[in-house]
């Protein structure tokens, strides 16, 4: 039985005035009684606490906080951390950090500001006038100015100093309205121009003292002052003096925030082995850029590895002025149609990797239609089909060594050629394969590898290949003008398959002039289009970015990337550690606060 106490207890009418005579009553209860009580109680607390928490939840968001910090590996040894010098991926990492532009990408892919506050464009295309941020300052304090971006700008064409941006700044003039009113004025309108106002801007006051000819030689490249997410904290030399690592901390007063990360150290190494070494260890919490076959050891291993398709392709261009066996159309076609893309991109890229069908990126045009994707039907198929082109068109394999031939005239064309590529482990596996595709159709082909410098120096620039495994980087801009428009077949144009079509070449000329994005989007489509009539390259395949990043970080995105350092665009949003907020009071997104209009 119950007792009459415990009923009183827990009855709705019953009210204790003090706790003393709770506790006389709790007092008489017998031992069921207790249990009983105690149990009601548990339920009573853990349904007030789960409603609690659910109310909690419901009122409250999760936002960034302070603290943590990050520790990564780079291949190479930072030398030039300017923008305007900058030519390795470590010196172009740690400026991504240290300096800041006009504009900016956000982790979306839009141009957001960041030293500027506004801008507008002129009705003709012709003049952009940016507004900076009044708060905008350097690492050292002086404020960022109308003067600081006319230097850096100028400094950028500057013949003498032989600058990488040099050629995007060509033909465009920078001149302070006001202290803080820029405008930049073009010869022709081209609306990819905004993405070169992500350029880095150097501090006039530091650098205006030092003659071009010494630009190179200035400390201030080691031990930069710019007004990005982080500043130089430490560097670690080595007894030599090289540095080996570089701590950096969040600027406070950096224009779209405090960086969340109390601290991000990167340290340097001399080759991949090295660098995965090292993470395995656990020296270092994140890598990039790595083979994609390390990258999948690393997955299995347990490792957080994100990966987003770039905006590259990498193709086989045929050099027609080289090698007369490419000015047969049936020729490019039936080796385009015999690439075993998807086995390029299983075995070589580990899965880190798209197979395309043309000369756009499957990351910018998903749904573009580019040509027929020779990944349609087997291979076997495929080679049968190819094998019958040519013999349509009179090729017939060779009596004595079974490579096809074909009489024109009184000259005898055989089908053989050399590939040239760089001596990477992923192209070099990669022609490997190609090579025996083409083999399969009656093809003799041989492969030339060569390091980077020697490629680019003796083989792409003055043309001497017949044919080039090689890659594009496309970017943000989409300016496919340097890479395929007549006028860019020769040294430094990048037109590598030394392609020459009119409709083409009017296409790419509207293409980067028209403003509307929809309406450029068609026009390259159309460019697609005439480049699948012509087939003057087998394209292969656009390789993914690797990044390998502890569990820990939030807030990352790589969606942007277009080269390894644009992995950094958004560091100012990562964050380990986090906090609870009512809804009211969380912060606005970077876009909210900086998208300029």
């Amino acid at each position: 039985m119950i007792s009459d106490q415990f009923k009183k207890l827990i009855s709705k009418d019953f009210r204790v005035g003090s706790l003393e005579k709770a506790a006389r009553v709790l007092a008489s209860f017998s031992l069921t009684e207790r249990l009983i009580f105690l149990a009601l109680a548990i339920v009573f607390a853990s349904s007030a606490l789960t409603l609690l928490v659910k109310l909690n939840n419901e009122l409250t968001v999760l936002v960034p906080s302070n603290g943590g910090s990050l520790t990564e590996g780079i291949i190479g040894i930072p030398r030039f951390i300017n923008p305007l010098l900058a030519i390795s991926d470590a010196d172009r990492d740690l400026t991504t950090l240290v300096y800041s532009g006009l504009l900016k990408v956000s982790s979306t892919g839009i141009l957001i500001g960041d030293l500027a506050e506004s801008y507008s464009v002129s009705d003709n295309g012709l003049e952009y006038t940016f507004v900076l941020r009044e708060n905008a300052v350097f690492h050292d304090g002086a404020p960022v100015t109308a003067d600081d971006i006319v230097f850096t700008i100028k400094k950028a064409q500057d013949p003498n100093l032989k600058s990488p941006r040099r050629a995007s700044w060509e033909g465009v003039t920078a001149e302070k309205v006001d202290n803080v009113t820029v405008k930049i004025k073009l010869k022709n309108p081209y609306p990819p121009f905004l993405e070169n106002t992500t350029m880095g801007i150097l501090p006039e006051h530091i650098w205006k003292g030092v003659d071009v000819e010494q630009f190179a030689f200035s400390q201030y490249n080691i031990e930069p002052v710019g007004s990005g997410p982080y500043r130089v904290g430490g560097i670690k030399r080595s007894s030599g003096g090289i540095p080996s690592a570089y701590t950096l901390t969040p600027f406070s007063k950096y224009t779209l925030g405090e960086a969340h990360i109390s601290k991000v150290v990167l340290k340097f190494y001399l080759s991949e082995d090295a660098l995965v070494d090292a993470y395995q260890q656990g020296d270092i919490e994140s890598v990039n850029s790595i083979s994609p076959h390390k990258a999948l050891a690393l997955t299995a291993l347990g490792a957080r590895v994100e990966s987003a398709s770039l905006p590259r392709i990498f193709a086989v261009f045929f050099n027609q002025n080289q090698a007369k066996v490419f000015t047969y159309k049936e020729v490019r076609q039936a080796l385009y149609r015999t690439v075993d893309q998807e086995r390029i991109v299983t075995e070589v890229l580990s899965g880190y990797g798209v197979p395309i069908a043309g000369p756009l990126p499957a990351s910018l045009f998903e749904t573009s239609p580019q040509t027929t994707s020779s990944t349609e039907n087997t291979l076997e198929k495929r080679v049968t089909e190819a094998q019958a082109l040519l013999k349509k068109n009179g090729w017939t394999p060779n009596p004595t060594d079974g490579v096809l031939e074909k009489k024109v005239k009184k000259e005898t064309i055989r089908l053989e050629f050399s590939i040239a590529t760089s001596n990477s482990e992923e192209l070099k596996a990669a022609a490997k394969i190609i090579k025996g595709d083409w083999e399969k159709i009656g093809a003799k082909v041989s492969l030339n590898f060569f390091d980077t410098g020697d490629l680019n120096q003796n083989v792409i620039r003055p043309r001497t290949y017949d044919s080039l495994f090689f890659g594009e980087v496309i970017g943000r801009d989409l300016d496919l003008f340097a890479f395929w428009h007549s006028s860019q077949r020769n040294d430094p144009g990048l037109n590598v398959s030394l392609y020459a079509n009119i409709k083409a070449d009017k296409l790419l000329e509207s293409a980067r002039t028209t403003v509307l994005q929809d309406m450029r989007i068609e026009k390259y489509r159309a460019f697609a289009v005439e480049v699948a009539t012509d087939m003057p390259a087998a394209f292969i395949y656009s390789p993914d970015f690797i990044y390998v990043i502890p569990k820990k970080i939030h807030g990352m995105s790589i969606n942007a990337v277009t080269i390894p350092s644009d992995r950094f665009l958004n560091i100012n949003e990562w964050h380990i550690e986090t906090d609870r907020v009512w809804k009211l009071f969380a912060p606005k997104t970077i876009e909210d606060n900086t998208l300029i209009k």
